[in-house]
Formats: structure tokens, sequence, C-alpha cells
């Protein structure tokens, strides 16, 4: 009798626990070192918070990495449910057709709260389609901003608390600080020929990057990046890198220039907002001070709002129906004022929602960490223009290869400014034309 009743037992725990199994969610992510430990807190904090789904995050390299893989494993059969994806690849996941589950779709369908006005507004304005619809997730946006190190400016007789607010500025500090030897170098930029240099460059000082609102409009977009302002800036890099007052950090993202600055080998760095932890953890020995980025204020008196950056989360068709539910559930916690707060605050990255921003000015956290807030007043400056709401355009990854390519031989001597635009440019459209006749069906 015993064992019939432990057998009948065994069975009925057997039966409870593959019924109340925890349904699967998969999220391929590109968060690596600290960030990517805060992530996966957040994610342990949602599994806690609740036994129906179980979300596992999965680590897949760079931003670069993290979508070919997502595209090669959608064209296996073998996607995730959930992938982060870079603000430059929006337009490849907007044309992959049928790879993709709109975030305000799947929010709707299964029921869940999706209201798009909470979110701010260059947010809103970047991930959605031509009638307002929100495509992906928001999760870790970014803008740039200048750091600099007060230390530095002490040592070669500036201001610690006044940073150049304009190039002509940036120039004349550097100048100062190199000639006094309080530093090597006086600045260094990340993403310096692409999203910093030529992407925000561009928006701040109302100069369109391409036709069709920058791509917004449409697949026929073609770029203009290669106006006078634009060779302007490439012309002045090359003059400062001559001088010794600019560093080059290296293509992409720059791997050589955070570290230039965390030396002191550079007194300033133009990075963005998202780094704001990691650069203060790495600021062992000075100061930071925090900043907008400069502008040509001949060309401008009133520059426009910097553009986003970081990434967003699409959802990926292919998932049994269970797995969608998790992944809205998923997206609601994300949404939460406390969630969302906490993550900006420790890693940089903007408030996404107007909640979150809210919640951090009653905790008093802007007021108690100077310059936190920098990133989110530059981006929601004055109102957005076609040329300052972002860029959209596919095969974007490779084209940003392709420019950096053209800056580096500026930056050498092979080429002038203009003539490495032009090139890019030319090089550029071609690859736009590639991608929208692979796109055209």
């Amino acid at each position: 009798m015993f064992k019939k009743l432990s057998l009948a037992a065994a069975a009925v725990a057997l039966s409870a626990s593959t019924s109340f199994a925890a349904t699967e969610v998969t999220w391929w992510h590109a968060m690596g070192g600290e960030l990517g430990k805060k992530l996966e807190q957040i994610v342990q904090k949602f599994n806690d918070s609740q036994s129906d789904y179980h979300v596992t995050p999965v680590f897949k390299g760079t931003y670069p990495e993290t979508l070919t893989s997502a595209i090669a494993a959608f064209r296996a059969g073998q996607q995730p449910a959930i992938v982060q994806v870079f603000e430059v690849g929006t337009g490849t996941m907007m044309a992959a057709k049928g790879a993709i589950y709109p975030v305000y779709k799947l929010m709707a369908d299964e029921g869940e709260p999706w209201d798009p006005s909470k979110f701010i507004a260059p947010v809103v304005g970047y991930y959605s389609d031509p009638e307002g619809n929100i495509l992906s997730f928001p999760f870790n946006s970014s803008t740039p901003i200048l750091y600099y190190n007060k230390d530095v400016f002490k040592k070669a007789g500036l201001d610690p608390d006044v940073a150049p607010k304009t190039y002509a500025e940036l120039a004349d500090f550097s100048k100062k600080i190199v000639s006094s030897g309080a530093a090597k170098c006086g600045f260094t930029i990340t993403y310096a020929a692409t999203w910093i240099g030529l992407e925000n460059f561009s928006a701040i000082h109302d100069l369109p990057y391409g036709t069709l609102q920058n791509g917004f409009g449409g697949p026929a977009a073609e770029f203009t990046f290669n106006g006078p302002t634009q060779v302007r800036l490439w012309d002045d890099l090359k003059k400062w890198q001559d001088t010794g007052y600019f560093q080059y950090g290296g293509p992409g993202g720059g791997p050589d220039s955070a570290p230039k600055f965390y030396s002191q080998e550079c007194a300033i760095y133009m990075g963005s907002s998202g780094s704001r932890a990691g650069v203060i953890a790495n600021a062992k020995n000075f100061q930071v001070g925090f900043s907008t980025l400069p502008y040509y204020d001949d060309v401008t008196k009133d520059p426009k709002n910097s553009i986003i950056g970081g990434a967003t989360l699409w959802t990926l068709n292919g998932q049994k129906p269970e797995v969608y539910k998790g992944v809205a559930k998923f997206f609601t916690y994300l949404s939460q004022p406390e969630v969302q707060a906490d993550w900006h605050q420790f890693s940089g990255y903007l408030p996404i929602t107007n909640a979150s921003y809210d919640l951090g000015k009653s905790q008093g956290y802007y007021e108690k960490n100077a310059g936190s807030d920098v990133g989110i007043k530059q981006i929601t400056r004055g109102t957005p223009s076609d040329n300052s709401k972002g860029v959209r355009f596919g095969n974007f990854t490779q084209i940003r290869d392709v420019v950096d390519q053209q800056f580096e031989t500026v930056l050498s001597g092979k080429q002038t400014a203009k003539q490495a635009l032009d090139a890019a440019v030319k090089e550029g459209n071609a690859m736009l034309r590639e991608f929208e006749a692979a796109n055209s069906n």
C-alpha cells in the first residue's frame, strides 16, 4: 500500500512539475563586462518575480556579431525569441520581411499595456515606422557626450568647471593642455568618423546626412554627408592630429580612445553617455567632468539635439504562442519606472521613459551626481528637424566600415577630406542600391 501511494504521489508530482514548467524565453544580447552583469541581474529579478516564464540571456559578442548571428539563426530556423540590435541595424531589421514581430503589435495581441507617449520623444521617433508605431522595445538608448579630466585642466591653467563648448574652444584648450605638458594630447573620440564625428556632428549642425529625411523616408535615400562643414571637420581633425591636439583611437568604436583618457594621455574624451559607469570606474586617479558635444559657432548659434545610439530589443517570429506571452510580460517588467531608473542610473544610458526620468528627479539623483543628465538634456534640446532625428539606412554597419577606411586615408595624408568624403558617399550609395535591390520584393 505504501509503495502504491508513493508511486501515485510521484506521478502527481511529475505531472505537476511538467504542467507548471516555466516557458523558456531566450534573449541574445551584446552586453559584456559590468553592463552584462547588470543585465543578468535584471533578468534574474524578473524570473524571481513570477514562475510562468524563464528568460535566459545569452551573450553573443559585439553588436555587429549579435546581429549577424541572429540573421543566420533565423535562416536556419534556430532564432531566439528576443535579440538586441544596435540602432544602425534598424533599417536592416525593418527590411527583414517576415522575421520580426513588431513590439506594438505583440503588446496589443497579448493585452499588455503599451503607450508610446510614455517614452521620451527621441526614442519614439527613431524606432517607429512611418505611421508612428514603435517596432522594437527600447532598452539601452544612449547619446554621445564630452568627458574631461578636471585635474589636467587645473595643471594646464584651465578652469576645471568649464568644458569647451565649441570647436574653437576645443582647439584652444587642447593647445594649452599640450603646450603646458599637462597631458600629451588634448582630446580623443570614439566613433571618430561615424556616430560622433559625422552622424551626430551633422545632426547638431542641422546638416543633412542623406536624402529622404536621412533615410527615414524610404530605401531610395542617398548619402549627402560630404558637405563643406563635414569636410571642414575632417580637415581640422587631420590638422589637430598633426599638432598633437587630437589622437585617433581606431576605427569603429575606437578601442584605444577610452584607454587614452583613462591613462590621462588625453584630457578630453567624446564617448557614449552609456559609458558613464565605465568612465567613472576607470578614472581612478582624477576627477571627471561632463559636458555636451562641441560645435562650430560660426555655423550655428543654436545647436540641435544629438541623436540616439545604443540598442533595442527585437522580437523574432517563429516561436510558440506561449513564448510571446512571456516576451510581452518581460517587456512590461522592463518598462517599470523603477527598473528603467535603476538601469539608467547604473549605466549612464538614457532614461527611456518619462516616468523613469521623473523618478530620478524625485530621488535627487541628478543633483547628487553631477553631469548625469547631460545626455538627456542634449538629446531633447530643441525640436528635432529632418536632419537631427537620426539616420536610418540599410547595410549601415558595412557602410560605417567604408567611412572609417576613408577617414584613415585623411589622417595618413593619402587623401584630402573632400576626396575621402566624396569617395565614402559614392561607395556608400552603391551599397544602398544593393540593399534596396535585395529587399525590393
